[in-house]
């Protein structure tokens, strides 16, 4: 269906199921092209709904094979059934059992949704809408059910096999050679969070029992052969689970709990109740197949799913609007984690370099949309960094706003309200509400509004009265649909910085709320600070209380004397951020002064060269984030219009160089220093040592290019874990030559077999800023460890590419019309994965002139071919809009 013709469906439509669903028993037969799947279907009329309405059922290319209701096979005569629905006009009155069988083929499933059978893997991936591709049904959230599931299969074929819930029975059937096991959940669950899995799978098991003293068996299943990579997801899982015990006070409440990790998923995971199912790539990790960052996002993404047992399945989403309720809340607890796990100022930077990259551009171009749209044709782009990202962010505002008791009240009352119901924003903060005791309706337009705000600021200073005035306003920028808006609010955690550190607030300001906050809650304020003793440079916005732009107009040396004296830790590091930035803003635009970006060159390495050894070895991930220049997109997001990619990555790429060159001396020592000893660990600290320890081998690429390429040599050579043997090889990607070509092959030869440590071998060619890259991505496609069917294989090199600066928007065009290409061909296959790639001409209207009118015409191109999915069809129109 072309999205013109898709219903365009509205929050404020939204009324109750008019049939409801109480328990679900379906009987699977597993085969690779003839799957039998028999659903007995217990249903009652909604007493919400409407009396004597229509019984009509959601499919999708689905083969009815025989209904009948109460047991009795039904006439034809009496529905109406196409492979998209199935329509009842006149059911009965009263409670009644429904049977349909369906036919499935799983093996030419290659959307990925519903069931599917892949690498000779039964599995099925059910958000938002795939549970209709297994059989008719109401396919909604609200509609919540207890299912038993039956699962049967060749045993030499599939002899683990899955489903939610706890094990009540299992045998092998006469003859044999096919096998089934019968699973049941107790809990109410909508359609979405159904799985099934079926298949040859190793896995590793450990017994855990809950703070209530439960015992749960866990197990984490991979492909044959892969066991020994598992551990690191197991030992996540039981961490996790008792941190949400003492954090959030939730213990798991089934028997099992099962994590399968497959090689052909379009997400990163799904949290289906007792049996999430992983993308392989966030289970698999041993210290030769996985990086620090590849340890870390296990962690977190183990612990993400985990979490959505209580914050997304035992209470769910009433509809598909509600989406950032369970994502946002539970990225927000996901962040905690890894911040307690590892290093809570560490974790915040990296998270606002994702919030901006992904989210901030998001909000600046076509297809912003508020943390809950009003309106939707295809739900599934609407998995976005905005109901993420942002919307995990305005649950640490609320928190920051209400303060930390409170909040928690709040999650204890939420937690007891609505459990096993589906719920809706106006619940969540109606708990908070009330365990505050203070009015979220101003709060709620967070969730109503798109766009990122801007606070400007300004400050005054006294002297004789020795008080201090701090000016502040926002504004939002229009955004798709919403051109007027109003002023949201926005707490800015705040402290004034004198000569030795912080000074003491003293305000009787109704907009000073204690402990440092300022609320913003209106277009402009002025908040005045008595007794303040000298001069003050303000540190605004710690620990990026809010997800806004700030428009603060402090010196470079102001800003570097908040690098060095600032008590908040991410206030450091935004203060060098906001120095470097500024200029290559500058730079990046038509008429640059190259003496300016010489000079803050100059400014910013001085100040690094101290820092690092002053304090380069206490906290080396912290150094490693700080010696991190804001990326070449970022720039582009700042700039905001008429964007040359090339003058911007020119302008990065010399201060970068700049910044090396004045660390060359430091570089020997340092490294030296952080060099490992031991058995390679998979800790904060030594990821630490490792991060800083190669960023700064990523800056000597650029400045000494013949030596950094020795080190390069070496460090590949002698390295013990992937994290070293990948940076080796992304730094010798800064360095053109015969000596780069051929570490590239080397290392394609040292992982022939290891298809996610070649994923990072393609990332890393697609990522190179020079013309020759799309050649060398077309080449790339023709090789072995690529497949344009794998979502993996794609996203590493065609996302890669598609996020490579200069050479996805070449003036020439050809890498819009590259991807563009990809995205119709991928369209016919899997829409999901095409549509995620077309969204990455999201930026497009902030172009040059000549590159706008490129990317616009690849754009059309697509949107005007025939039989497009809904998927890309929707990417598309409102990209264009």
């Amino acid at each position: 269906m072309r999205t013109e013709d898709a219903p365009l469906i509205r929050l404020e439509d939204y009324r109750p199921s008019d049939w409801l669903i109480d328990t679900v028993d379906l009987d699977v037969s597993l085969h690779p092209q003839k799957t039998r799947v028999r659903a007995l279907l217990a249903l009652r009329p909604n007493p919400e709904g409407q009396p004597g309405a229509p019984l009509k059922l959601d499919g999708d290319e689905l083969v009815l094979k025989s209904l009948a209701i109460d047991g009795k096979p039904l006439d034809a005569s009496v529905y109406t059934v196409t492979p998209q629905a199935l329509t009842i006009p006149a059911p009965p009155a009263h409670d009644f059992t429904l049977t349909i069988e369906t036919e499935l083929d799983p093996s030419a499933n290659t959307k990925l949704m519903g069931l599917y059978r892949s690498s000779k893997v039964y599995c099925t991936q059910c958000e938002a809408d795939g549970f209709r591709r297994i059989t008719y049904f109401l396919d909604r959230p609200d509609v919540m059910s207890v299912y038993t599931v039956r699962l049967e299969a060749a045993k030499a074929e599939a002899p683990v096999l899955l489903s939610n819930g706890n094990l009540v029975a299992a045998a092998e059937l006469p003859g044999g050679d096919r096998h089934f096991a019968v699973w049941h959940d107790p809990h109410p669950k909508p359609a979405y969070l159904f799985a099934l899995v079926g298949g040859a799978l190793d896995h590793v098991r450990q017994d855990y029992v809950t703070a209530d003293g439960h015992k749960v068996e866990l197990a984490v299943y991979v492909e044959p052969g892969k066991a020994d990579r598992a551990g690191w997801a197991l030992d996540s899982l039981v961490r996790c689970m008792r941190w949400d015990e003492q954090v959030f006070g939730r213990n798991y409440d089934l028997d099992m709990f099962n994590v399968v990790a497959v090689s052909d998923f379009n997400m990163g995971a799904m949290e289906n109740k007792g049996l999430n199912i992983f993308n392989d790539k966030y289970v698999l990790a041993d210290p030769q197949t996985a990086t620090d960052g590849d340890y870390a996002s296990i962690e977190a993404i183990i612990a993400h799913e985990y979490f959505h047992n209580w914050t997304g399945n035992r209470i769910t989403c009433r509809d598909w609007f509600q989406l950032c309720l369970k994502e946002g809340l539970t990225v927000f607890r996901d962040q905690e984690f890894s911040a307690d796990e590892r290093s809570r100022p560490v974790k915040r930077i990296a998270d606002v370099r994702t919030l901006r990259s992904t989210q901030f551009s998001e909000d600046a171009g076509p297809l912003a949309h508020p943390v809950r749209p009003r309106a939707y044709k295809e739900i599934n782009n609407f998995y976005t960094p905005t109901v993420y990202e942002k919307g995990a962010e305005v649950i640490r505002m609320l928190k920051v706003l209400i303060g930390d008791d409170a909040f928690k009240r709040g999650m204890d009352l939420y937690f007891e309200r609505c459990d096993g119901t589906a719920a809706t924003i106006e619940e969540f903060l109606g708990c908070f509400a009330e365990a505050s005791g203070q009015n979220l309706d101003h709060f709620a337009r967070w969730y109503e509004q798109a766009g990122t705000p801007t606070i400007v600021a300004s400050g005054r200073y006294d002297a004789a009265a020795k008080r201090y005035t701090l000016d502040l306003a926002q504004s939002t920028p229009p955004t798709p649909g919403q051109t007027e808006k109003q002023p949201v609010v926005l707490p800015i955690k705040l402290g004034l910085v004198g000569a030795k550190g912080d000074l003491p607030l003293k305000t009787t300001s109704n907009a000073y709320a204690g402990d440092g906050l300022v609320v913003l809650d209106q277009p402009s304020l002025s908040v005045t600070f008595e007794d303040v003793a000298e001069a003050p440079i303000p540190s605004l916005m710690r620990g990026f209380s809010a997800p806004a732009r700030l428009d603060l107009d402090l010196s470079d040396a102001d800003l570097l004397r908040l690098f060095s004296a600032d008590s908040d830790s991410f206030n450091r590091w935004q203060s060098l951020q906001s120095v470097a930035t500024r200029v290559l803003v500058a730079a990046g635009k038509p008429g640059a002064d190259a003496d300016v970006l010489a000079a803050t060159a100059d400014k910013l390495g001085e100040a690094l060269r101290s820092f690092l050894k002053a304090d380069g070895l206490s906290d080396p991930a912290f150094a490693a984030q700080v010696l991190r220049l804001p990326a070449p997109a970022d720039i582009a997001r700042e700039i905001g219009g008429d964007v040359d990619p090339d003058a911007i990555f020119a302008a990065h790429r010399k201060l970068s160089t700049a910044i090396g060159t004045a660390l060359l001396g430091e570089l020997p020592g340092l490294r030296g220093a952080l060099a490992a000893s031991g058995a390679y660990r998979p800790d904060a600290a030594s990821a630490g040592r490792r991060a800083l320890r190669n960023e700064l081998l990523g800056l000597a690429a650029l400045a000494a290019p013949t030596e950094a390429a020795d080190l390069c040599e070496e460090q590949f050579v002698a390295g013990d874990n992937l994290t070293d043997r990948l940076a080796a090889l992304a730094a010798m990607t800064l360095i053109p030559g015969e000596r780069r070509e051929a570490l590239i092959a080397r290392f394609a030869k040292s992982y022939a077999g290891e298809p996610l440590v070649l994923d990072k071998w393609l990332m890393a060619q697609a990522l190179i800023a020079e013309p020759g890259t799309l050649e060398r991505v077309k080449t790339l496609m023709q090789h072995p460890a690529f497949s344009l069917g794998n979502p993996n294989r794609v996203r590493a090199l065609i996302g890669g590419f598609a996020a490579n600066l200069t050479q996805f928007n070449r003036a020439d065009g050809a890498g819009y019309d590259f991807v563009a290409d990809i995205v119709v061909a991928l369209d016919k296959t899997n829409p999901q994965v095409a549509s995620r790639l077309l969204g990455s001409f999201k930026s497009w209207r902030m172009l040059e002139p000549g590159r706008k009118r490129l990317a616009r015409e690849a754009l059309s191109t697509v949107a005007a071919l025939p039989n497009l999915s809904r998927d890309v069809a929707d990417i598309a129109e409102r990209a264009l809009a």
